[in-house]
């Protein structure tokens, strides 16, 4: 009796402490991040910060006729949707490949994992020297008969983004996707061998099954990256872009300079949730397609 009550008290210590381990962490979380969202989500549903007037949904409803938000919401969507994808699947090829004995194997580890090392004003600069009007991809079509394209200012913007979008992130997700590889059973895989099983069905029944976990993080990762390649277009193009490459965070970097702090929270306020929906569903679908191998 006595070792059971030095039992529970043992472990409601431990739930004590484990309690206010936490409790730093959790005020920071509430200080830093949920009192803020709700203080936009206040914002969102007033007319302007003076009169304080409640207006319900007529900020949002404003949002959606709004030409700038539109466009922004509707490029932004394209670049993830091809962007983030490419970056997944590519990456997990690549991983795939240099998982092989192949010559050179080292050489093209490093060629991908050199952008993570190069500082991104940098990366800009090199985007310039390469599509500029007079850089060095126009010579290289004027070279072979074609004529210049000013890459940038042109509808062929998102392409160049796209391009140092992936050149910049295939590195890390590739070394992910390679580290996800290497912890998948062996004998499975040499049970497979030994079925007569080929690549394609190894790799369907086995190999992605196993990787589900590490696809849905680098399809987040990937998307949370998406989202901050305003900082590469801001920095080649400033405030007001060509209409390919005006984003979401131009439009409330740009609602934000003119003080419209109800635009602003209200396109916020979409965006999280927008998020929140993606993040559910990715979660969902990792749970159902990976539920038999934690099993």
């Amino acid at each position: 009796m006595k070792n059971k009550t030095k039992n529970q008290c043992g472990r409601k210590g431990e739930r004590i402490f484990s309690n206010v381990c936490v409790l730093p962490s959790l005020l920071g979380v509430m200080i830093f991040f949920l009192v803020p969202f709700c203080i936009v989500i206040y914002y969102s549903l007033i007319n302007n910060p003076v009169l304080k007037e409640f207006v319900g949904l007529e900020n949002y409803t404003k949002l959606f006729s709004n030409s700038a938000f539109t466009k922004a919401a509707k490029n932004t969507a394209f670049f993830s949707l091809v962007s983030v994808p490419l970056s997944v699947v590519l990456s997990l090829g690549l991983a795939m490949l240099l998982e092989r004995n192949i010559p050179g194997k080292s050489i093209f580890r490093t060629f991908f994992l050199s952008p993570l090392m190069v500082p991104t004003a940098s990366v800009v600069l090199v985007w310039q020297v390469l599509f500029h009007n007079h850089g060095t991809v126009n010579q290289i079509v004027e070279a072979m008969g074609g004529h210049s394209v000013d890459w940038i200012k042109s509808s062929h913007g998102q392409l160049v983004i796209i391009c140092m979008f992936l050149w910049k992130n295939l590195g890390y997700n590739m070394i992910l996707f390679m580290s996800a590889l290497c912890a998948i059973p062996k004998d499975i895989i040499e049970v497979a061998d030994l079925e007569g099983a080929g690549s394609f069905y190894k790799f369907i029944h086995i190999k992605l099954r196993y990787l589900s976990p590490t696809i849905l993080f680098v399809l987040i990762l990937s998307m949370i990256n998406s989202f901050k390649i305003f900082r590469e277009v801001y920095l080649l193009t400033g405030n007001y872009p060509n209409d390919s490459l005006y984003m979401l965070q131009h439009f409330m970097n740009n609602t934000f300079n003119s003080l419209d702090y109800q635009k602003l929270s209200a396109a916020a306020v979409l965006f999280a949730l927008l998020m929140i929906v993606i993040m559910a569903v990715l979660l969902i679908a990792e749970d159902i397609f990976g539920k038999d191998v934690e099993n």
